[in-house]
């Protein structure tokens, strides 16, 4: 058993300037912060490798879309697929951003929508423009669910494993370490290295909905269910696991359709015979 030392979410305070503030900054904030970093200079040293048809500023552009998406998908989802009752009770719920509630669902719909619009207008594949981003995200849901873990939330279920962790007085599964090794560095490790090399054209998105959604599914019998949400199906399906099973059948659909039609990636440059 591990005592949860019980950190503050709040890393410092600034002010207050000129009689405003102050300006509160929290660990998950910084966290999604060291997500888009990394994400923006893994995707710059990827495309500096030979062969690429990606420019730095084309990083750049992607990135920044991707998390408008992220930002305003996140929320969005939250509210629908798990705030509605919130929002019944508070018109103005969904803009209440401090109050935390973000959703990775909601954020994957917002940044497929967000990078679908940066490759319309940098006239490129949308295909090819998921594939290019399908390793970046590993670093970013590791450091957000280590966000999670400093702030105290999305435990999971009671336990007497040597690994959990006492929280008031009751030892829990520390399911959001659970998520940050398979949804995150597990996740990067096995994308970055299978997009080490040309893979056929959606490959690399399907591999990506595929190790996601197994991972988030096995982890959720664990974690417990948000409170005004809680099981389905005899006390164990949770929303998580529902919103997830979608992801795994189409990441199975498009490796299947990957490899059957083998169509080069455009995000590297055809070899001249």
């Amino acid at each position: 058993m591990i005592h949860y030392p019980g950190f503050d979410p709040i890393a410092f305070q600034i002010g207050p300037l000129f009689g405003v503030g102050p300006l509160t900054v929290r660990w998950y904030g910084i966290m999604y912060l060291v997500g888009f970093a990394a994400g923006w200079w893994l995707g710059r040293r990827r495309a500096a490798q030979p062969g690429s048809t990606w420019k730095p500023q084309d990083v750049d552009d992607m990135i920044f879309f991707a998390m408008l998406g992220v930002i305003l998908g996140g929320r969005v989802g939250y509210v629908f697929f798990y705030g509605l009752g919130y929002w019944a009770d508070d018109p103005f719920y969904p803009l209440k951003i401090t109050q935390g509630g973000m959703s990775f669902h909601g954020g994957l719909i917002g940044v497929l929508v967000a990078v679908a619009l940066f490759a319309w207008r940098r006239k490129r594949r949308v295909a090819d423009v998921f594939d290019f981003l399908a390793p970046l995200p590993g670093i970013g849901l590791m450091a957000g669910r280590i966000g999670n873990f400093i702030n105290g939330e999305l435990w999971g279920s009671v336990t007497t494993v040597p690994w959990g962790f006492e929280v008031d007085g009751v030892v829990r599964h520390a399911t959001q370490l659970y998520e940050a090794a398979l949804e995150g560095l597990l996740l990067f490790a096995v994308l970055w290295w299978f997009t080490s090399k040309p893979r056929p054209r959606l490959a690399p998105s399907g591999l990506f909905l595929v190790i996601y959604s197994l991972a988030r599914m096995l982890v959720e019998f664990w974690r417990l269910p948000d409170q005004q949400i809680g099981y389905f199906a005899n006390q164990w399906l949770t929303m998580g696991q529902i919103l997830s099973l979608p992801m795994l059948l189409a990441g199975i659909a498009m490796l299947a359709f990957a490899y059957s039609r083998r169509e080069p990636s455009g995000n590297y440059a055809a070899r001249v015979a």
